[in-house]
Parts: C-alpha cells; sequence; structure tokens
C-alpha cells in the first residue's frame, strides 16, 4: 500500500538516481531544491500567523519552545541556540526539546521518538505554561514525541503550533493554534527528509524568529543592535555598527562599546543622547525596547 504521506513518496525525478555521475547528482539535487523556497512562500499566511503568537507570548513573558525528533529535532534546538548571541536573548526564551535529549543532537537515538510519553515528560520537566507557544516539528507529521509533547502542552494552557511537509488532517488543524505545511514535494533519496523538508524547516524557522525579534525591537533599521559581545567577531560587528550609525571612528566606537558593558543598543542610545548607560537602559526599557522610540528612525 502507498504511503500517504508526501514525504515518503517516491520521487519520479530521481528514480534512476544511482545510475548518474556526480556532476548530474548536483544537478538534480540543486533542481529539486529550487522549489522549497516556492512551497514555504506558499505558507506566509501561516508563518506570519506564527510569528505573532510567538510575540504574544514574548510580551508576557513566555517562551517559544521547539519539539522534534531527528533533524527536526535538531533544527529547533540550532535555532533557540542561535538566538542569544544574534540577538541577546536570555537563553530560556527560545529553546529545543529533541527527542533523545541533546546527546541525540550529535548521534542518532531514533527510536526515542517512538515514545509520546517522553514527549509529555519533556514538556513537564520544560514547565510550559499558558504564556508559552509550543511548535512541533515533524515533517512527516506523524512522530508520537511531538504529538505527546503537543498535547501536554495542551493540557498545561500553551498555545500550539504544526510544523509539516505534508498535508495536514483536519484533526491536526483543528487541535492547533496554526498549522504551516509546505509541501516540498517527495525526497530525491526517498524518506529523507533532511533534504528538502529539512531545507524548509530551516527557512520557516528563520522566519518565524527573525520576525519575531524585529517586531520585539531587536533591529534598529536591518542592523541587529541588541548583540551583546561575547567574542572578537561580535566585538568587531557591534563595533562597525556604531561606526556607520554614529558615524565614530573605529576608536571612539570601541571605547562607546566598552562604556556600554558589550551592549550595542544602549550604546547607539548613549552616542546619540549623551546619556549614561543607566539612563539610557532606562529610556530603552521604557520604550520596550525599541531604539527608534528613543533616538529617532535609523534613516534620519
Amino acid at each position: 500500500m502507498r504511503d500517504p504521506r508526501l514525504t515518503e513518496q517516491r520521487n519520479p525525478r530521481s528514480g534512476e538516481v544511482d545510475r548518474l555521475s556526480p556532476i548530474e547528482i548536483v544537478d538534480l539535487v540543486n533542481a529539486e531544491d529550487r522549489g522549497v523556497a516556492e512551497a514555504v512562500g506558499k505558507e506566509r499566511e501561516s508563518i506570519a500567523r506564527t510569528m505573532e503568537l510567538v510575540v504574544e507570548a514574548f510580551r508576557v513573558g513566555g517562551r517559544l519552545v521547539y519539539v522534534g525528533a531527528g533533524t527536526s529535532g535538531r533544527l529547533g534546538v540550532l535555532d533557540a541556540a542561535e538566538m542569544p548571541p544574534t540577538f541577546g536573548t536570555d537563553p530560556d526564551r527560545v529553546q529545543g526539546i529533541i527527542a533523545g535529549g541533546y546527546g541525540a543532537l550529535v548521534r542518532a537515538h531514533e527510536g526515542a521518538e517512538d515514545r509520546p510519553e517522553d514527549g509529555a515528560a519533556a514538556v513537564d520537566e520544560r514547565g510550559v505554561g499558558p504564556g508559552d507557544f509550543v511548535l512541533g516539528i515533524a515533517t512527516s507529521g506523524t512522530t508520537p514525541f511531538v504529538h505527546g509533547a503537543l498535547a501536554r502542552a495542551r493540557e498545561r494552557g500553551a498555545r500550539t503550533g504544526f510544523l509539516l511537509c505534508t498535508p495536514p488532517s483536519r484533526e491536526l488543524l483543528d487541535a492547533h493554534d496554526v498549522v504551516i505545511a509546505p509541501l516540498v514535494g517527495p525526497e530525491v533519496i526517498t524518506g529523507s527528509t533532511r533534504m528538502k523538508a529539512g531545507t524548509a524547516t530551516k527557512l520557516v524557522l528563520n522566519t518565524i524568529t527573525t520576525g519575531a525579534m524585529i517586531l520585539s525591537g531587536k533591529v534598529h533599521g536591518n542592523l541587529m543592535v541588541d548583540l551583546q559581545v561575547t567574542c572578537d567577531k561580535l566585538r568587531d560587528r557591534g563595533e562597525r555598527i556604531l561606526m556607520e550609525m554614529l558615524e565614530l571612528p573605529r576608536a571612539e566606537a570601541a571605547d562607546l562599546l566598552e562604556r556600554a558593558g558589550g551592549h550595542v543598543k544602549a550604546a547607539l542610545v548613549m552616542g546619540r543622547t549623551g546619556l549614561g548607560l543607566d539612563e539610557a537602559r532606562e529610556r530603552l526599557a521604557a520604550a520596550d525596547g525599541v531604539v527608534a522610540r528613543v533616538v529617532g528612525d535609523p534613516g534620519r
């Protein structure tokens, strides 16, 4: 019997992939990948709604929690891990739960995805509650660990969403606040959802969190001004942002960033207003962290 899940069906365009040359394999994979962004674009309204739900959670002190297994889980954990260095968020604000625990990030624990009770237990362990938004990621739409986690999250009062790459059932649509379903089609290698489905997942997660951070005041113009200097690369980036926005030479930008405790957003307010660090932070807090409300639009 043919598997009804789109992610498990055979791709007629790659039926003889094992006979192709290296360059032909590259061309085939690239041709298949071209449709991924278009499939994600068709889910624009659901992605935007998810973004809104994440922002609503943040505004009440809640969290975005990803739940997944295998590639889906790894991509969720990766996206969560990138938020603090990129946008200066608290590490708890965006979290990733992966079946099998963090050991599954580097070594496959495939059987871990089969136990819905483990997903529920992971949600309990994180203390998920009414202020949180939990996004389940399962490209096939059937992973028991993810369904168990989302069911428990709903029981605990959280809002929930589901990201998959096969047509969602009516039951799934009715169960969650939002469902995102980019239909990227069968993989080049049947069932290898780390490929097109994985790429679609990365695109969707990038868009959700980037948009949520923009709407939360973490970006000024198109600059990530809420980054916290924790390494030489980020120090260089922070100094260059201040050099551009305040028209400062490197040495003055470096001194300003140092006086701001390595916080670019505070340094920008200090440089534009002449305020000290404490008052700059107070002004930012009163403006919900939106730099433009304190110093004006970046283009002016």
